[in-house]
C-alpha cells in the first residue's frame, strides 16, 4: 500500500507542477488545437498535453517500482512509449492514417506476442471457449486498436478524456492490487495519480488538451489492461475479488468510451 500511495502521489505532484510550464511552452511555440469539426472549444488552446502526463508518469514509476517490476513490465512499458512517440510526433507533424495504424499494429504487436497479453479463448462467450492462436492474435490486436483510437476520439471535449482515464484506471489499478499482480497496479495507479493532476486543467474551459501525444498511449495503455483484467479474471474465477463475468465486467468499465 505505501508503494502505490508514493508512486501514484509522486506522479500527480510532478505532472500537477509542470503542466504549467508546459502550458505557457505550447503557447509560445503556438502548439495550439483548433476549434472546429467535432470539437466543442471555442478557443485556441493548448494540446499535447500527454507529454507532462507521460514525464510524471515515467518518473514516478522509475523513482518507486521495484526493479523486479520494472523487469516484469519493461515490454509494456516500450510499446506504450513506441505509442507516446507516435502521438507526439502526430502532434507535431500530421502522420497520415496509415502511418499511424501501421505504428500501432507493431506497437500491439509486441503486447501480443511478446508479453503475451492476449485473449486465449472467448472465455464462454456465445458458447465458445479455446480458440485457435491465429485467431487470439487477430481477436487480440483487433481490440487494442479499436479502444486506442476510442479514446483517441475523446479528447477536446473538457474533462472527458482525464475523467474516463481517472475512472478507468482507479479500477483497474485496485482491481489488480487486490489480486496480487503488483507490478500492473503500480505503473496504473501511477498514471492514474498523473490524470488526475491533468484534470486539474483540463475543466471548462480548459487550459489544454491531451493531443494525440496522451489519448494515443493512454488509450493503447487502457487496451492492455482490459486484455489482462479479461483473462486474469476468468482464469481465477471463485477467487475473493474475483468478478463472476470477465467480458461483460470489461464492457460496463469501458462503456464510458
Amino acid at each position: 500500500m505505501e508503494q502505490i500511495l508514493l508512486i501514484s502521489g509522486t506522479s500527480f505532484l510532478l505532472t500537477f507542477l509542470v503542466f504549467p510550464v508546459f502550458i505557457k511552452f505550447f503557447k509560445r511555440r503556438n502548439f495550439l488545437d483548433d476549434p472546429g469539426g467535432r470539437k466543442i472549444h471555442t478557443a485556441r488552446t493548448p494540446a499535447m498535453g500527454g507529454l507532462p502526463i507521460f514525464i510524471g508518469f515515467c518518473i514516478a514509476v522509475l523513482i518507486w517500482a521495484p526493479f523486479n517490476v520494472l523487469r516484469d513490465v519493461k515490454y509494456v512499458l516500450s510499446a506504450v512509449s513506441i505509442m507516446f512517440v507516435i502521438g507526439f510526433r502526430d502532434d507535431l507533424i500530421n502522420l497520415r492514417a496509415y502511418q499511424k495504424l501501421l505504428g500501432q499494429i507493431a506497437a500491439a504487436m509486441i503486447i501480443v506476442s511478446v508479453c503475451d497479453i492476449r485473449f486465449t479463448s472467448l472465455y464462454g462467450f456465445m458458447g465458445i471457449e479455446e480458440i485457435p492462436i491465429a485467431v487470439s492474435y487477430l481477436i487480440s490486436l483487433f481490440t487494442i486498436i479499436v479502444i486506442t483510437n476510442a479514446y483517441n476520439l475523446i479528447d477536446g471535449i473538457d474533462g472527458l478524456s482525464g475523467s474516463v482515464g481517472v475512472i478507468t484506471t482507479l479500477f483497474f489499478g485496485i482491481y489488480f492490487f487486490l489480486n496480487g499482480q503488483t507490478g500492473f497496479a503500480l505503473i496504473t495507479l501511477s498514471l492514474c495519480g498523473a490524470l488526475l493532476a491533468f484534470l486539474n486543467y483540463n475543466w471548462a474551459p480548459s487550459k489544454i488538451f491531451m493531443g494525440d501525444t496522451g489519448s494515443l498511449f493512454i488509450g493503447f495503455f487502457l487496451s492492455i489492461l482490459t486484455i489482462k483484467f479479461i483473462h486474469y479474471n476468468h482464469t481465477h474465477l471463485g477467487g475473493e475479488y474475483i468478478f463472476d463475468g470477465s467480458i461483460g465486467t470489461a464492457v460496463a468499465i469501458l462503456s464510458f468510451l
